[in-house]
């Protein structure tokens, strides 16, 4: 499927080989600029101006004479001119930049790397320049070797081995049995082997495929007999060395290196090439930074779309492929083809998307569990002995909720939020906050068993990171000041530990600041609330008037929204800024400070007003008569009648669904505006024909670049969704509900953006995740707190607990049934003296409305003595007996959610035993293949030597 040319680099003549030699210094070429007198210029030798079928002078030494050079390859404009030097990275500058010397010093080291260049100039700008580079087949097998890159091994037939047949039992993979024959292509897959199984189990999955067999076969996996092109070859690898290259499957040299391996070893080149005399001027990530080149980026293989189908004709090429069974709308039921994500985009992006679909797959069971708990509430809602003394109690007159101008109310009046409540807070809700607590713990661990699978699948298991070079800002501010580096044993710039605490302690103030920022934000949303709810009370529409709380809770959480989203903006340049100020010493570095930071700005920022709603909402408002208030001011708003926990799940799904739809509109619909817009003015001024004739990198180079923080904003939208799903989940069920939908359209939505809006990122390398697994785990231990919390202070579980079993009809039986709860709305409200109001919140009204005379009392929530007790307005014994219970409620919860939540991990192993059967068996084969085939080839060596007539003593074998 991969496009391949026809030209073989087997062939390419002794000249060639020869020019094309790794120099073994690449200073070589600084000699010959320090005798220029005039200005240096690029070398313009290589250059075509707008000939999409230019070539250099280099690249045409390639052409093998009485060859035909491919029209294919030519047109598609994704090779040299010569049809066969396949692209395999682009570099874009501008002719009228003033980094010329240093753009020429690092275009010629790149020729003597041994790379092949070609430079073409923009057809929609003559400014534009773009260099084509190429890796022959001798550099990317030198650097292939050195970067220990893992290629498909020659099989070995354990058969032919001489291995008891006993011990092997080959099994289907993938649908397709793996034949032992060495001749067939399949035995180069990895051979699994398995236990014999008794003959009930056979019995019994023979009854579950015959049952099977009655429902669509497999919806949710793509068909790979129609797309024969998804099929990933398994097959055994090893590190590539040229020593050994006659272990290795090589059918075609061109094609041996994926485009994905061979750009990244063009990268891998390109950092590693001086552009100017000294010890640090090295490396294309400088030379981008200060402006010499615009762009650098890899090609995508062609266009994601076709005019005939797939089905039929087969894939263009990776980029349709991945468009037609990834990114399209008609497959989002579909799994992702992961191989083929990684094949194309590289391990990192891969490991990404993998996370994103295990994580949209663990959302099933939390979705589907919590749906449960919501028509759980709707089904049981006629039957909910509170709500139903809430809708019937119209005799009871509650207290105004804010000063002066809200009026007098009957508890019947909160009938419908009192039925609302009941479906987020009722009997199962303990449960679900369970339930969720260990499935953040069951998802992580899992998830750490599917990435030790993929990491086995991908090569990624016994694979190190390279060591990192130094950040040119940080050579730059220590280059005075070095030590030796104890692994590479070279000097390198050092900072000083008291410089580096000194910058750690600004930093953190810095962090401290913005965080108080957050609160004050918060503080002015608690003003407004207060403000308004005594304005929206006053209001002339009877609608507004009547709901005066809730309209105040609604504009309030989009108030917050808009806040929360112009903070990211602020957010973003303060961690920016002290990042820097830090100096990390390599770019993980960097990344991990950056993303913490970012992490703990947002997360602060998007959670503290959840916080204040669940926590400190209507605690600490004082009674009627004594009201606690704001700069002796304002009167702290109170939860209504029903509850606090209506507020809480009005903010949660308000901030939930806003904060999504945005992120979705700034992921996709941003790129597509700026891509509709570039096209625009393309048709404009060269019309739909000339467009549709530009070749790749001119496409490519009109796409907008990925983000310069790499998948930050990606991981960092899904985490922040995780935190919503799990630490205020008691609160609000239908939130993995609602973050599953979200996913599933999040997944097609990354996915068409990489396939069609960006340029194609890099392919990189990576092992896990990174800092976000232990950010995850951080969410999950503080998931377990605050449902504690929230279940115990936010909702009325312990309230009602309490009376059912000690004040209720049923005291002191042992039962809390809904019969238990008769009489508990009138036991949790306490009466009030209305003559007993202060003058600043005496009401307007009388309250005569309601029995035709003034009101001498009124209700309010909470355990307090009547006026007329010995002290009037005190603590009842009901009040510390809920509290008491509410407290012990949070220690027993937490310590056995926590236990469980160990036990899991406990149990849970990290690396599936199977697996690490077959990591071991696959070692074992590999050096057993090693032995095979290197005693194969002194084999046929020493045949030929017989015939050739020469003979050698001390042979072996």
């Amino acid at each position: 499927m991969e496009a391949s040319s026809s030209g073989s680099i087997s062939a390419v003549t002794g000249e060639k080989a020869k020019t094309h030699q790794p120099a073994k210094d690449v200073n070589i070429f600084f000699d010959e600029l320090e005798g220029v007198n005039s200005p240096s210029k690029d070398d313009d030798s290589l250059l075509h101006h707008g000939n999409l079928t230019s070539t250099s002078d280099d690249a045409s030494r390639l052409e093998v004479v009485g060859e035909e050079v491919p029209d294919k390859n030519k047109a598609n404009g994704l090779y040299f001119r010569d049809g066969k030097c396949r692209i395999d990275y682009i570099l874009v500058y501008r002719k009228s930049n003033p980094q010329t010397e240093k753009r020429e010093v690092f275009e010629r080291n790149i020729r003597a790397e041994g790379l092949q260049m070609e430079k073409e100039s923009s057809l929609t700008n003559s400014d534009i320049i773009f260099v084509k580079l190429h890796a022959p087949w001798e550099v990317l097998g030198k650097y292939a070797e050195l970067m220990n890159v893992r290629m498909p091994f020659r099989p070995f037939n354990p058969f032919n081995a001489g291995a008891p047949c006993i011990l092997v039992r080959c099994c289907f993979l993938n649908g397709h049995f793996i034949e032992i024959n060495g001749r067939s292509r399949r035995s180069r897959r990895k051979i699994y082997y398995l236990h014999r199984r008794y003959k009930f189990m056979n019995r019994i999955e023979k009854q579950i495929s015959r049952f099977r067999g009655w429902l669509p076969r497999k919806p949710m996996k793509l068909d790979k007999e129609t797309l024969p092109d998804l099929e990933e070859n398994d097959c055994y690898t090893a590190p590539f060395s040229q020593q050994r290259i006659h272990h290795f499957i090589i059918h075609n040299k061109d094609t041996f290196f994926n485009n994905a391996t061979r750009s990244r070893i063009v990268h891998h080149i390109l950092q590693r090439v001086k552009y100017e005399e000294g010890k640090n001027k090295i490396g294309l990530n400088r030379l981008l930074s200060n402006g010499s080149y615009e762009a650098a980026f890899p090609l995508h293989e062609g266009s994601y779309r076709s005019k005939n189908s797939i089905r039929t004709h087969g894939a263009e090429n990776h980029r349709h492929l991945l468009y037609e069974c990834w990114a399209s709308w008609g497959v989002w039921y579909k799994y992702q083809p992961l191989d083929l994500v990684r094949r194309y985009f590289g391990e990192k992006i891969g490991l990404y998307f993998a996370w994103l679909g295990w994580y949209t797959g663990m959302l099933f069971p939390a979705a589907f569990i919590g749906l449960f708990v919501f028509l759980y509430g709707v089904t049981t809602l006629n039957h909910c002995q509170v709500s139903k003394e809430v809708c019937q109690a119209t005799d009871i007159i509650m207290c105004p909720i804010c000063d002066k101008y809200c009026p007098f109310m009957r508890l019947s009046d909160s009938c419908v939020y009192a039925k609302v409540t009941h479906l987020f807070d009722n009997g199962a809700t303990v449960f679900f906050a369970v339930f969720m607590a260990v499935w953040a713990t069951v998802f992580l661990e899992f998830w750490k068993r599917r990435r030790a699978v993929i990491a086995y699948d991908w090569d990624l298991i016994d694979w190190e990171e390279e060591e990192e070079e130094i950040r040119p800002q940080f050579e730059a501010k220590y280059s005075k000041k070095e030590r030796m580096n104890p692994i590479s044993g070279k000097p390198e710039p050092y900072q000083a530990f008291a410089d580096k605490c000194s910058r750690l302690i600004v930093s953190a103030s810095g962090i401290f600041f913005m965080i108080c920022v957050v609160i004050a934000a918060v503080f002015g949303i608690v003003i407004y609330r207060v403000v308004t709810v005594s304005t929206f009370a006053a209001f002339k529409w009877a609608l507004i008037r009547n709901n005066s709380q809730v309209a105040t809770t609604g504009t309030a959480v989009c108030i917050n929204f808009c806040i929360i989203m112009l903070l990211n903006v602020l957010y973003e340049k303060v961690a920016l800024f002290l990042t820097n100020l830090e100096q990390p010493r390599t770019e993980s570095e960097w990344e991990n400070s950056f993303t913490l930071k970012m992490f703990l700005f947002q997360f602060v920022n998007l959670n503290s007003s959840t916080f204040y709603i669940a926590f400190f909402l209507g605690r600490f408002t004082g009674h009627p008569g004594a009201y606690l208030r704001l700069i002796n001011r304002w009167r702290l708003e109170e939860c209504h009648p029903s509850g606090c926990l209506i507020d809480l799940c009005m903010q949660m799904g308000i901030i939930m669904v806003l904060k999504q739809t945005w992120n979705n509109f700034m992921e996709l619909g941003y790129p597509l505006i700026q891509n509709w817009w570039t096209r625009r003015k393309l048709r404009q001024e060269y019309g739909t024909q000339r467009k549709t004739s530009f070749p790749q990198w001119e496409k490519d180079y009109n796409l907008q670049p990925m983000n310069a923080y790499g998948l930050f904003d990606e991981y960092l939208e899904m985490i922040l969704q995780f935190g919503f799903t799990t630490i205020f989940v008691a609160a609000f069920p239908l939130a993995p509900l609602l973050a599953l939908l979200n996913n599933i359209i999040e997944i097609r939505l990354d996915a068409y953006k990489f396939v069609t809006q960006w340029r194609r990122p890099l392919a990189s390398r990576a092992k896990d995740i990174g800092i976000w697994y232990g950010i995850l785990e951080g969410i999950g231990i503080l998931s377990v707190i605050t449902n504690a919390f929230v279940i115990a202070v936010t909702s009325d579980f312990i309230p009602r607990l309490v009376y059912a079993y000690k004040y209720g009809p049923c005291a002191g039986q042992g039962e809390a049934g809904q019969k238990c709860m008769v009489g508990y709305v009138n036991a949790s409200l306490s009466v009030f003296l209305v003559s007993d109001f202060e003058n600043r919140s005496e009401p307007t009204s009388n309250g005569s409305e309601f029995s035709g005379s003034p009101l001498k009392y009124c209700r309010y929530r909470d355990y307090r003595d009547p006026p007329h007790s010995p002290v009037p307005y005190g603590y009842t014994l009901q009040f510390w007996h809920v509290l008491a219970a509410r407290l012990a409620f949070i220690i027993v919860f937490e310590h056995l959610v926590f236990c469980i939540k160990h036990l899991i991990s406990y149990l849970i192993p990290d690396l599936p035993k199977d697996l690490r059967d077959r990591m071991r068996r696959e070692k074992y084969l590999i050096q057993e293949m090693m032995y095979e085939a290197e005693l194969e080839r002194l084999q046929k060596e020493r045949k030929e030597r017989k015939k050739n007539g020469k003979s050698y003593h001390n042979e072996w074998p």
